[in-house]
């Protein structure tokens, strides 16, 4: 979540929030905690590594299946990858937001991926049509 302080900061931004890094910063997107609460997963399991919560600060901090994505990103923005601290190193600097922003689009498409191949086996697990991402 970005807080009302920092949006100034944000607004003066060159860089643009995707639509993959707005999945992590909200935590709406291919998380089994936010397909859960939505009505289209059964559990929260995380798909990737079966941990019990796949949400998007397991996926940004924990996840076995992207660490060696997430080991270049704590390379260039540090250990902390608390929602607060990777935020603040993204407005800190340039090329940490576009190292955030490329961990998310890499990871995001992964698990999008994923999705649509559950999806295509089970297809009551389809959104229903109308600006579904996934479908494209």
């Amino acid at each position: 979540m970005v807080y009302s302080s920092q949006v100034p900061h944000w607004l003066k931004r060159e860089e643009r929030v995707s639509f993959r890094l707005t999945q992590v910063l909200t935590g709406h997107g291919c998380f089994g905690e936010y397909l859960n609460r939505i009505g289209r997963e059964a559990t929260t399991n995380c798909h990737h590594c079966g941990d019990d919560l796949d949400s998007a600060q397991h996926t940004l901090e924990e996840c076995s299946a992207w660490a060696s994505e997430r080991r270049v990103l704590v390379a260039k923005i540090g250990r902390d990858l608390s929602l607060p601290a990777v935020v603040k190193a993204m407005l800190a600097d340039t090329e940490n937001w576009r190292e955030v922003a490329s961990f998310c689009e890499t990871v995001m498409s992964q698990k999008e991926a994923g999705e649509r191949g559950r999806e295509r086996a089970d297809p009551a697990r389809r959104r229903r049509r109308g600006g579904n991402h996934l479908d494209a």
